[in-house]
């Protein structure tokens, strides 16, 4: 008989409403809500010179939600700094289910119609909750990351929570709050309504 998994969409949605998620080590989930907590201010986000002549060049197109599980399953590769990982397969479906049903989403960076770099996270309301995100080019990820911020800003999106402060998102401009002022900012957030999809302009 097939168990049942461990991780619904229903606990999942009800865990990042109250500011929890979960991560796998060795095949357990646990559940975090950190104190403090990491977040990137949309409206005061700004990409670096370098980073808006990499933009300028075009070098990749911008999809969302091509490949949401494909996202996933590259970001839970192991890395050469780091063999571990907290993306188990029982996440990558549990959050491919989210996608499924509008919850979840990718940003996607191609390079001659190869998925080269992305992120992925969820959605609810007003809050996008970064997961994760990889790179198989230089500067992919990065790229992915500004279109990223281009869409919760244009779409009004108050929130973007990063969870645990690291030098990746600091480079991003992340900042962090106590878990009292995080909750009362997604409080907030989940009360608002917004569509996640890039806005038709030439950035």
């Amino acid at each position: 008989m097939k168990e049942d998994k461990l991780l619904s969409v229903e606990q999942l949605i009800y865990a990042y409403a109250k500011g929890v998620f979960p991560m796998a080590d060795e095949g357990e989930i646990h559940w975090y809500s950190p104190d403090p907590r990491a977040i990137i201010p949309i409206d005061s986000y700004k990409p670096t010179q370098s980073l808006r002549s990499v933009i300028n060049k075009h070098l990749f197109e911008i999809r969302i939600d091509s490949q949401f599980e494909a996202v996933m399953r590259c970001c839970a590769a192991p890395r050469s700094t780091d063999s571990e990982t907290w993306i188990s397969e029982e996440i990558i479906q549990s959050y491919t289910d989210l996608f499924r049903i509008g919850f979840a989403h990718s940003v996607e960076a191609y390079q001659e119609g190869k998925l080269v770099g992305g992120l992925y996270g969820v959605a609810l309301g007003g809050a996008y909750f970064g997961e994760s995100m990889f790179s198989l080019v230089s500067n992919s990820s990065k790229v992915a990351f500004h279109y990223l911020m281009i869409l919760l800003r244009e779409q009004g999106y108050s929130l973007l929570d990063t969870q645990f402060m690291n030098d990746n998102v600091l480079r991003y401009g992340a900042i962090e709050i106590s878990r009292k002022e995080y909750k009362n900012r997604l409080a907030k957030a989940l009360k608002q309504t917004c569509h996640f999809e890039l806005p038709g302009k030439d950035y």
